[in-house]
């Protein structure tokens, strides 16, 4: 089978790609590898920035939608040290440029504006392959295979089109996030509701971190933050949950209760994630017939951008391919110049943030970084 514009990926990029070229009248499908829509939960929030998440939505034609499913209040952010000083308060007063919204609903929307038949579920790619003249094939899990005149990535940090571009592979940071959940937060659980109050916090020290941000229905998403050798996740049974929160909290023993209390009394099993990177510089020279977007382009620490860039570079390649109907790869040189020179500046940001948090100095960094101030010293 033969498709003009194929996707791989079916996420917030992938979809945001589709939806923009349906308004600009291209087709396009889009090949995901999970099962359904539901086949898993899809994250917790979002902070969806109006410098280039918002412009995305804008450009789809959906930035009302979003505006409904925006959860108020959680803009608002606290920064505390290990014993549960507040060193930072910031409420929402409605007034941020960067209001937080469920993944899971946002991606509905997306979803829910394209045609029926725009998204293959169960179609996971396995390899691609270059055929020359601009096409490329594709092969799935099952064995099927799908050739296209225009193979865009969006399959994430281990895309299988990746390598069609680029020989660059992400590797680890040194830092490994535990996520888990607290239900009913206000009455089962005050003492963390209290602490992470209406919207994110920020529990530092150097080298490790308690985050968490309170989601629709009294749900506290908590994310700890460790800088180990990978080894050292892989020392630790995650399928034992009990045992598992109780290794994790023990790296927190002299932390506040209500801090720890966010790990020890999680109500799903702790989900272990390594932190990879792709260079902070990452490109490539153009090659005909295929691109990438999102975290197959330029996977970065995770400092708010990812989602909203991976929206910003759908909605961008497909205005591309929109204004140079005739001409498929100069509109393909126009979104890489935009999208490398863009990625960059995130990723070494992120990358600076990510130091601020866990540095010598932490928390006191992060503060001054937010205030404008220089960070505490000595």
């Amino acid at each position: 089978m033969t498709t003009p514009v194929t996707i791989i990926g079916g996420g917030l990029g992938g979809l945001t790609l589709a939806r923009v070229l349906h308004v600009h009248g291209i087709p396009a499908t889009v090949y995901e590898g999970e099962a359904s829509p539901a086949a898993r939960t899809q994250g917790g929030l979002l902070d969806i920035h109006e410098d280039n998440g918002q412009l995305a939505l804008r450009a789809a034609g959906l930035f009302e939608e979003f505006l409904g499913i925006v959860q108020q209040g959680a803009q608002a952010s606290r920064v505390l040290d290990r014993n549960g000083t507040v060193l930072l308060d910031e409420p929402d007063d409605g007034t941020g440029g960067r209001p937080e919204v469920d993944r899971g609903a946002l991606r509905r929307i997306l979803l829910d504006s394209l045609p029926a038949d725009t998204v293959r579920w169960g179609r996971k790619a396995t390899a691609a392959r270059a055929l020359g003249d601009g096409l490329h094939e594709v092969t799935f899990a099952d064995g099927a295979t799908v050739t296209t005149g225009l193979l865009v990535g969006a399959d994430g940090a281990w895309s299988r089109i990746r390598p069609l571009l680029s020989d660059a592979e992400p590797e680890y940071t040194g830092t490994s996030l535990i996520e888990t959940r607290l239900y009913d937060c206000d009455t089962r659980h005050p003492s963390g509701a209290r602490a992470v109050g209406g919207g994110s916090l920020f529990a530092l020290a150097p080298g490790k971190g308690i985050c968490a941000h309170r989601e629709q229905g009294g749900v506290l998403h908590t994310y700890v933050t460790i800088n180990k050798p990978r080894e050292w996740m892989d020392t630790i049974d995650f399928t034992d949950a009990v045992g598992a929160r109780a290794r994790v909290a023990a790296e927190f023993h002299d932390w506040a209760p209500e801090l720890t209390s966010l790990i020890t009394d999680g109500e799903t099993a702790p989900v272990p994630r390594t932190i990879n990177t792709l260079p902070l510089d990452h490109h490539w020279s153009r090659v005909p017939g295929v691109t990438l977007l999102g975290d197959a382009a330029h996977l970065m620490y995770p400092a708010g951008e990812g989602a909203n860039l991976a929206m910003y570079d759908g909605a961008g390649l497909a205005t591309a391919l929109a204004a140079h109907p005739d001409d498929t790869e100069a509109a393909l040189a126009t979104y890489e110049e935009a999208m490398f020179t863009r990625s960059a500046a995130s990723a070494a940001l992120a990358s600076r943030i990510q130091e601020l948090c866990f540095d010598a100095d932490a928390p006191h960094s992060l503060v001054g970084f937010f205030t404008g101030h220089a960070a505490r010293t000595g």
